[in-house]
């Protein structure tokens, strides 16, 4: 399959090393280590499981270089500020290194992200700060600025002791490098403020640092941004952000990785409506004014995308971050043929989001990240079960699926029965909502192969009721049925709709509607909607705010969706009375009566009661995914993949 993508597997140089491919594993930041800048051997399990993958070059999370934490931005960073933290560096670039891939080691100070265990972070200007949980911004004084270039270039000397094959730099989103280049943050009017050239002296001075520290034989390149997306803050232009690259390889950057946008850039970058691919142009533009590597990752998922652009002369490496916490083992599974087993990252963002509560970093749809060195999860497969089970999955939607394919894979015999059809449960509602949501299929066909794969007798278009397979002769019962819309009493059916009405049947609302749930399948319900139809919307929810069980990387923008088509909002609300067109509700500023012509249900519950009473007829029953508990995507697949691992 190589042939396939000829220049993806193709060898490729940085400075005076060879690549065995055109694969780069982007860094991400994990949140495994202690908390005390040690190097947890969770982290080494996972590097070694990234390096095994088959990428050409292995890289890092960041590592912040300050004594004092102002570089530190994350609970669980990685630090390399001091000799100690020497061994356990080493034994990352150790694992990468026997699995025949480069290690590169991301020397990482987060600046305007950072000092999160102080209460203020570092800045060129004391600009402030648009999100709430970064800290207070302080001005750098010059004194600490050349302390900064100090602690990069010892940061360095301590990456090659490790062993490291080459250093990375951050320049991107908001972190040190990054505020000096922009003019949204760089205020100042000394010699490290004023022109874009003038910006770009931290990161000139800083690169010139580790260069001289390290030498040719270890090659030094820096992430930069090529679009900061703040042009409603002041930001840099396009040509000023092409500028850096320039200044940064005369500098002496050995290659360049093109990111796009800012943590406070208020356009989607990295979510499912951005089409893949589509950042590509920005990394064209560097591709031009620079001659050494250029790389990007940024909604490049699948493998045809970097191929082509790597053989247009568009990028010379493909960056995989995302698709690679998904699936680490991408590189090996495209050079074997075997694309349809790669674990889709489906851009819910998941993994980033944990990182700012402080949480390990986490994969909606590989449960096994941060345990591959724990064999009970079965990363590198499971052992197979002494006894085989007879079991059945009522379910086919994501946690249905998913446990049936990890039963399957530990020896059990297992058939899967979904009532509809086609596979796939609430997510083939999820995949009609907006632009880009079709994306949420990759996940149903790739569980899908995983059960066939393992055998698992799949029966679509077949409901099964408890007095079905209450005497049959099965050692299991797994009950994925999935979640129902809850009813409301009393309300003609001619004026009340369900959220399946909507977005699964394609019943038509009538124009003054009140959706009636403010959680994810309500705020999809009205987006849905919005799509399509001039409706006059209200959403009432009870708790505090919108969206709680959304990804904030979602949520935003669907609050701005709701906002432009001038929605109705009522939170921490109730509703104490409805009449034939009149709903009376009670919220912390009173009483509200709303007229409406139509109700939507957007509230859900499980909807496996049936089933329970089997409970005396079978002696294992197991209720999982929205049957147990209407939540997310990311429940319902842990819950199928932690029960097929115990069942």
């Amino acid at each position: 399959m190589k042939d396939r993508y000829p220049h993806i597997f193709s060898e490729g140089r940085i400075g005076n090393l060879i690549t065995k491919n055109r694969i780069k594993y982007a860094a991400t930041e994990t949140n495994f280590p202690y908390g005390d800048g040690y190097v947890s051997d969770r982290e080494i399990a996972y590097m070694e499981a990234q390096a095994k993958g088959g990428a050409g070059i292995v890289t890092t999370q960041g590592a912040y270089p300050d004594r004092l934490g102002e570089g530190k931005g994350f609970k669980g960073m990685m630090a390399i500020y001091d000799d100690r933290f020497i061994p356990g560096l080493a034994r990352i670039a150790e694992v990468i290194r026997k699995n025949n891939a480069l290690s590169c080691i991301q020397i990482l100070h987060c600046g305007r992200e950072g000092g999160v265990d102080l209460d203020y972070c570092l800045m060129p200007s004391n600009v402030p700060q648009r999100l709430s949980y970064f800290k207070k911004p302080r001005e750098i004084t010059k004194d600490e600025i050349k302390k900064t270039i100090k602690d990069h270039m010892q940061a360095a000397r301590r990456a090659v002791e490790a062993g490291f094959d080459m250093i990375e730099l951050s320049g991107i989103v908001g972190y040190l490098i990054s505020t000096f280049i922009s003019k949204y943050t760089n205020k100042r009017t000394d010699e490290y403020g004023g022109s874009i050239k003038e910006r770009c002296r931290l990161m000139v001075e800083i690169i010139q640092a580790v260069k001289a520290q390290v030498g040719d034989k270890v090659p030094v390149g820096i992430r930069l941004c090529g679009l900061e997306l703040l042009d409603d803050r002041g930001g840099n232009t396009f040509e000023e952000s092409l500028e850096s690259f320039i200044i940064a390889e005369e500098a002496g950057a050995d290659y360049l990785s093109v990111t796009i946008g800012w943590h406070e850039s208020s356009i989607p970058v990295i979510t499912r409506d951005v089409p893949m691919g589509y950042w590509l142009y920005v990394a064209k533009e560097v591709k031009r004014v620079v001659n050494v590597p250029v790389m990007m990752a940024f909604r490049q998922f699948l493998p045809h995308i970097p191929e082509k652009a790597i053989s247009e002369g568009i990028i010379d490496f493909w960056e995989a971050c995302r698709p690679m916490i998904a699936d680490p083992e991408i590189p090996n599974k495209i050079a074997s043929g075997r694309e349809d087993e790669i674990v889709p990252c489906i851009a819910c963002n998941l993994c980033f989001s944990r990182l700012y509560y402080h949480q390990p970093i986490m994969c909606s749809v590989r449960p096994s990240l941060g345990h591959e060195g724990e064999p009970q999860w079965g990363y590198y497969g499971f052992k197979k079960v002494d006894k085989p089970k007879k079991i059945i999955v009522i379910g086919g939607g994501p946690s249905g699926l998913q446990c049936a394919s990890i039963a399957a894979k530990r020896g059990h015999v297992v058939k899967l029965f979904e009532k509809k059809p086609e596979l796939g449960g609430a997510i083939n509602l999820a995949s009609k909502v907006d632009s880009g949501e079709e994306e949420l299929l990759r996940t149903i066909r790739y569980l899908e192969g995983e059960c066939r794969r393992a055998g698992v007798d799949i029966r679509t278009g077949v409901e099964i009721s408890p007095d079905m397979i209450k005497d049959e002769a099965i050692d299991a019962l797994v009950v994925a049925t999935g979640a129902v819309a809850k009813k409301l009493d009393e309300i003609p059916d001619s004026i009340v709709f369900t959220y399946d009405d909507i977005i699964g049947k394609g019943k038509t609302p009538l124009k003054k509607s009140v959706i009636i749930g403010g959680s994810g399948i309500g705020l999809a319900t009205a987006i849905f909607l919005l799509r399509q139809n001039e409706l006059e919307l209200t959403i009432i929810e009870e708790r505090s705010r919108l969206g709680k069980d959304v990804n904030p990387f979602y949520l935003w923008r669907f609050i701005q969706i709701l906002k432009k088509n001038k929605v109705n909002i009522f939170t921490n609300s109730e509703i104490i009375n409805i009449k034939e067109d009149t709903l009376v509700i009670k919220s912390l500023k009173g009483e509200h009566t709303i007229p409406f012509e139509g109700l939507i249900l957007a509230e859900r519950e499980g909807n496996a009661g049936d089933f329970i009473p089997l409970k005396n007829f079978i002696k294992e029953i197991y209720f999982i995914g929205d049957a147990k508990k209407p939540r997310r995507l990311n429940n319902a697949i842990h819950d199928g993949y932690r029960l097929g691992m115990v069942i």
